[in-house]
């Protein structure tokens, strides 16, 4: 059995974070309906067509799941979607716009008065009040807001995170809330209220550059993929075109480095790299160095150099090389997992469960409307009538 097999999460959702974040609990198991604009649906289908004809982020992000196409702001769509919530539903969970749900019928307040043992979770920019509470959001905005991105970046601009770092990491503090809130349920009967704001979650994450810059000291340098305050430790050219990525953490490995992987003893005795601190300041002298003593090897050559010394290192692989990457493959962690476009490769979340996750397909839109009105008790007529009403 899987962990949250038997409960019912009715989403309001749209784009990455709150998807993200019931993605994950379907992987566990429970059931996750979809509330969905009838035509349309949740716009992230239309970000682009890159997996074979539909969304890279909706096919990432919506396994599992049910798609229910309503109005919500038709009477007898909202009629629907009330009896939904409060027949069936074990969480609530949306990322509309601020006030939103609430306006709809879905505040927590109106739904614990009737059903004590719900639990809502809202997410959004900023959060539930606040000046910036109505302020749009979107993951590069919220990567500035935090500060994200002027850390990241090189010296001379600043730069945002590959991927939709702000909503993922507003995503997995709502799945772990909703969890803690679940587990809290099964010792009280009582629900909870979350609310989850991108801004708090990726300001968490930034983490240490908050605290290197405590009362108003200068923050890290802007150092590209290289680290801000250890050294060597970032990316380095090799002879055949290719990079090595690597990081130093110690004095031993600084020898071993030097004696193993530069086959240059003597300059872990140069006073000039005497600790990492002189290291750091002599970067630019440093990496002249490691780049004139790669040139004449390959990535390979370099890799395996390293391994010898037991210096850390990395490939910087491309995306065709995280598909076909060995460690994947040798643990078996793809699978396929059905569309409307055909079956295609999904990573298993990370985690080794007995019983293993959900991985069932990623619905086409209003794909379970039907069954799902069914279930309420709606016949072919209603359903009918809903239809040509535009409700649906």
């Amino acid at each position: 059995m899987q962990p949250l097999k038997g409960l019912t999460v009715v989403t309001l959702e749209h784009a990455i974070a709150a998807p993200f974040a019931t993605r994950q609990l379907a992987d566990l198991g429970a059931r996750v309906i979809k509330i969905e604009r009838p035509g349309s649906g949740d716009f992230a289908r239309g970000y682009d067509s890159r997996v074979r004809g539909l969304a890279s982020h909706f096919v990432w992000t919506n396994r599992s799941k049910e798609s229910l196409t309503l109005d919500v702001k038709h009477p007898e769509a909202a009629n629907v979607l009330e009896r939904l919530v409060l027949e069936q539903a074990d969480v609530v969970v949306q990322n509309l716009a601020p006030g939103a749900a609430a306006r709809l019928g879905l505040g927590y307040e109106r739904l614990a008065a009737l059903k004590p043992a719900i639990i809502v979770c809202d997410i959004s920019g900023y959060g539930a009040d606040g000046p910036y509470r109505d302020k749009k959001a979107y993951d590069l905005l919220i990567q500035s807001e935090a500060g994200f991105v002027s850390v990241t970046g090189t010296a001379d601009e600043p730069s945002k995170a590959g991927s939709s770092i702000a909503d993922i990491a507003a995503g997995m503090y709502a799945y772990t809330n909703i969890l803690a809130a679940l587990l809290q349920r099964s010792q009280t009967g009582r629900g909870q209220h979350i609310d989850i704001s991108m801004l708090e979650a990726l300001t968490e994450w930034t983490s240490y550059p908050l605290y290197y810059a405590f009362d108003g000291a200068p923050p890290p340098p802007r150092t590209g993929a290289s680290h801000a305050t250890i050294y060597p430790y970032g990316p380095f050219p090799t002879g055949d075109g290719g990079t090595v990525m690597m990081g130093l953490q110690n004095e031993r490995e600084w020898l071993n480095f030097c004696t193993t992987v530069l086959q240059q003893p003597e300059l872990a005795q140069d006073a000039r790299f005497a600790g990492n601190a002189q290291r750091v300041a002599e970067r630019v002298a440093l990496r002249a160095l490691i780049v004139e003593a790669f040139k004449p090897l390959t990535v390979a050559q370099v890799v395996e150099r390293l391994e010898l010394a037991q210096i850390a290192n990395a490939r910087v692989n491309t995306m065709a090389d995280v598909w076909a990457h060995p460690q994947l493959k040798a643990r078996e962690r793809w699978r396929e997992v059905g569309t409307s476009a055909g079956p295609v490769p999904a990573l298993l979340p990370p985690g080794t469960w007995d019983e293993g996750p959900r991985m069932d397909p990623v619905p086409a839109l209003g794909e379970q409307t039907d069954a799902i009105l069914a279930e309420l008790g709606l016949d072919v007529e209603a359903i009918r009538s809903l239809r040509a009403a535009e409700a649906i």
